[in-house]
């Protein structure tokens, strides 16, 4: 009796054991491995862990939602200034919903565990940081931006756009506001493909040698015209060939914009051949960087290439404002 009582003891502890996780495909497996002494410890949140939970009591699926929950949770990050990068912005954090996660668990006890997430913000925000100028995203942000500075080069643009299209890509066209009084239909295009669009001062100066008064003028004019040709409410302004100082920056600012300025540079005004960009990007870019193009030759045969080698790092390209947001990049939910 003795020995049927423990035989009984053993079927009914093996049939809760149906816990399946990551790799193992079916409870033999999970088993197999458990035995082994094996571990699935993952360093990034995952977007589903595949569980076979009809048979789980519910308080043995919350525990191991619990366990699942702490080791993907990510602390945000807050914006600061940085010596050399001078502000960046915040990163926000990420945890598990276990309510809303148990929730679907056991509606649907016979498919992976879809996690659901929920940010955190940090304490500190890109807003709060005063008039400082920007050079990058947060680096724990795993994308990247194209700055498309709009000032000629209209041959180009609608060949850069088709292969946007064609990548899936949206990036962010700063326009020179006596090209966009000259080109709206052009504008309207880049408009329609779906891309940001931002303020470039009005006719090209060198920001820091301007007056006050003539200063606030370039950035004011341009403001005007994306609101009355394209309906845009613009975020940011990219000073002409980088050239500006504290007053540029704070007049921006009393404008209701951010100064944006880049990371890397394509420098394709020069004309440079399309693999040497491509070379150049592959090697440096990171998560977090602002990418300075132009409508030319060069950064229009290496555009597709450029966009390659951004993804091959794992990064994901993006607006201006997608970038420097704190929005965090979420884990993929899997079908």
């Amino acid at each position: 009796m003795m020995r049927k009582a423990k035989r009984a003891t053993w079927v009914v502890a093996s049939l809760v054991i149906t816990l399946v996780i990551g790799q193992f495909s079916g409870v033999r497996e999970y088993v197999s491995q458990l035995r082994a002494g094996h571990g699935t410890e993952t360093s990034e949140p995952e977007a589903a862990t595949t569980m076979a939970i009809a048979a789980l009591p519910d308080n043995a699926l919350m525990q191991r939602l619990r366990s699942d929950a702490a080791r993907q949770r990510r602390e945000p990050v807050d914006a600061k200034i940085d010596r050399v990068w001078k502000a960046i912005p915040g990163y926000n954090g990420l945890e598990v919903d276990l309510d809303a996660t148990y929730r679907k668990a056991i509606a649907a006890p016979d498919r992976p565990i879809q996690y659901v997430y929920r940010q955190l913000a940090p304490k500190v925000h890109l807003n709060q940081l005063g008039n400082v100028p920007i050079y990058r995203g947060n680096p724990e942000k795993p994308m990247v931006s194209f700055m498309i500075n709009v000032a000629w080069g209209n041959e180009y643009i609608v060949p850069m756009l088709d292969t946007l299209d064609q990548e899936k890509v949206k990036a962010t066209f700063f326009f020179d506001g006596s090209w966009l009084k000259k080109n709206p239909e052009l504008a309207k295009e880049i408009q329609k493909r779906g891309h940001e669009l931002s303020n470039h001062a009005y006719s090209h100066p060198n920001m820091s040698r301007l007056s006050k008064e003539r200063a606030t003028q370039e950035i004011e004019k341009t403001q005007v015209l994306l609101q009355e040709i394209l309906g845009v409410k613009n975020s940011w302004f990219a000073p002409p060939s980088g050239d500006f100082n504290q007053e540029t920056v704070d007049l921006a600012a009393g404008l209701g914009l951010k100064t944006v300025l880049w990371t890397l540079d394509t420098v394709d005004w020069r004309h440079p051949s399309p693999e040497s960009v491509i070379a150049k990007i592959s090697s440096k870019v990171e998560s977090g960087s602002l990418i300075l193009m132009h409508p030319t030759d060069s950064s229009s045969a290496a555009l597709k290439g450029m966009i390659h080698a951004i993804r091959s790092k794992g990064l994901v390209p993006g607006t201006v404002s997608q970038t420097l947001s704190p929005d965090r990049q979420l884990p993929a939910p899997v079908e």
